[in-house]
């Protein structure tokens, strides 16, 4: 499994100082991390590393190339549980994100329900909540199915932080083929989730992970928080089982991971050192 980086490295500066940091650090692949529709003004500027899934895709496929490096996944992280609504990013930039990666030859898309935001959505039954992230993936994965691509659910809510909740939602769409998991592991964890047994529940499922692990600090926290975007220690120096983790996956069909840590250069290397260690990486 190839180990790479979330292209936030550096804060407030541009895609492109993002890879030149990537690339210094030593790794070779890296996801698409922040999208979005239309324009940006500090994407523009060059104090983003946004991407715009209007832009042609292979000026930033030309981008990643230039520094060696191979995007991995299009992040498109979605609203799922807030009513529609053209200001939240949603079904529309799935299929932009779907799109996107399909032209330039990138297998997945991540995208999550994230925390209920809206009076409505907090309002949601379990049932409810299933039914609205089912339909708003609906037509994308038609599409992702016949643009050879992947849409990935991430653990990032009260749906997708616990099995049952995934479990649900891959069947109210029929377990079809175009939709798999990202797993997060810092993310499952402090949803509540046993990271471990979301590995060994969705073995056959899971073709991307985001590595992170959680101080201990974070304990009061579980069960109560959805999505914590980064942490800030290296693998294994937490509460979380990474290893169990590595175990569960070492014979899992999965190309590449992420490390989801803001730090230094000691710390990502620290990391990959660990999932080295746990004889999961290349």
């Amino acid at each position: 499994m190839k180990i790479g980086v979330f292209l936030l490295i550096e804060p407030f500066a541009s895609v492109e100082v993002q890879l030149q940091r990537a690339k210094a650090m030593g790794f070779d692949c890296a996801d698409i991390t922040d999208t979005n529709a239309g324009g940006s003004m500090l994407g523009t500027a060059g104090f983003s590393p946004t991407v715009s899934l209007d832009d042609n895709p292979f000026e930033v496929k030309r981008l990643f190339e230039r520094y060696d490096i191979v995007p991995s996944t299009v992040c498109a992280h979605a609203g799922l549980l807030e009513p529609s609504n053209p200001g939240i990013f949603g079904t529309s930039e799935i299929i932009k994100a779907i799109q996107f990666a399909a032209a330039i030859g990138i297998k997945d898309v991540v995208t999550t329900d994230m925390d209920p935001r809206s009076d409505w959505a907090k309002s949601l039954s379990h049932a409810e909540q299933v039914f609205v992230v089912a339909e708003k993936l609906y037509t994308p994965l038609k599409m992702a199915a016949d643009y050879g691509v992947r849409v990935l659910l991430e653990p990032h809510g009260p749906i997708t932080d616990s099995i049952q909740g995934l479990q649900d939602v891959i069947d109210r769409l029929g377990n079809p083929e175009a939709l798999g998991i990202n797993l997060d592991t810092g993310n499952s964890w402090l949803g509540g989730a046993d990271p471990v047994a979301m590995a060994k529940t969705f073995h056959d499922k899971i073709y991307h992970v985001h590595w992170k692990d959680l101080e201990a600090q974070w304990e009061p926290k579980r069960g109560e928080m959805f999505g914590c975007g980064f942490s800030t220690i290296a693998l294994g120096d937490g509460v979380i089982d990474i290893r169990g983790v590595c175990d569960a996956l070492k014979d899992a069909s999965i190309e590449s991971s992420t490390l989801e840590i803001i730090g230094d250069e000691n710390i990502l290397q620290r990391s990959v050192d660990y999932l080295r260690q746990c004889g999961i990486a290349d």
